[in-house]
């Protein structure tokens, strides 16, 4: 457990959307999410339950228009969020990988706290909608994610019938791929876990 607490609160503001995200890197997996798209607060209960992450997501968007703006969005925030608490990376595991099953389906998370945002995604939905979430904006917000974490990320859907299965399965390995990747490690308490010193 880090000394200092890796805590932090990031609100973004637009036309669009106004959102706030509260992140405890070393929670107990609490979350209170509040988006107006139902499943996608499900999916993000998986991240902070996964992650052990505590999460505090309050969103208000243009949901008049459609989900996107909003999803999005809370990917960004975010990822701000997540990069504010890691802070300067000493001591980090760094990366971070998890395979999660369930019932048919199964997918493979894989990140890098690299300092250079870039996300792989390989999924391809059997649905184009669960409830009011629209499959394809899992990438969007793993796209707004990446790019402001600053985290390589590569999302495999390796099988799968059920789109809710699909995207449940993807959601609860990247919430573990972060556990892991954010866990601090005690042999290298302090360092910079790269070989150019810094990321």
């Amino acid at each position: 457990m880090s000394e200092v607490q890796r805590i932090a609160e990031v609100s973004r503001n637009t036309k669009e959307t106004q959102i706030t995200v509260r992140v405890n890197l070393d929670g107990s997996g609490e979350a209170r999410l509040n988006t107006g798209i139902g499943f996608f607060d499900h999916m993000l209960d998986q991240i902070a339950r996964h992650g052990l992450i505590d999460l505090d997501i309050q969103a208000v968007g243009d949901l008049h228009i459609d989900g996107h703006h909003t999803v999005e969005d809370v990917g960004i925030t975010l990822g701000l969020a997540v990069a504010q608490a890691v802070g300067d990376k000493k001591g980090l595991t760094r990366y971070g990988h998890s395979y999660v099953p369930l019932d048919e389906a199964l997918s493979r998370v894989v990140i890098d706290f690299s300092g250079r945002p870039g996300l792989e995604m390989d999924v391809k939905f059997t649905a184009g909608s669960i409830g009011a979430f629209d499959t394809q904006l899992a990438f969007e917000f793993f796209q707004g994610f990446s790019n402001h974490a600053l985290v390589s990320l590569h999302i495999d859907n390796l099988k799968g019938h059920n789109a809710h299965h699909q995207c449940e399965t993807i959601f609860k390995a990247f919430g573990r791929a972060l556990r892991m990747a954010m866990t601090l490690d005690p042999r290298s308490i302090g360092m910079i876990p790269s070989t150019k010193g810094s990321l």
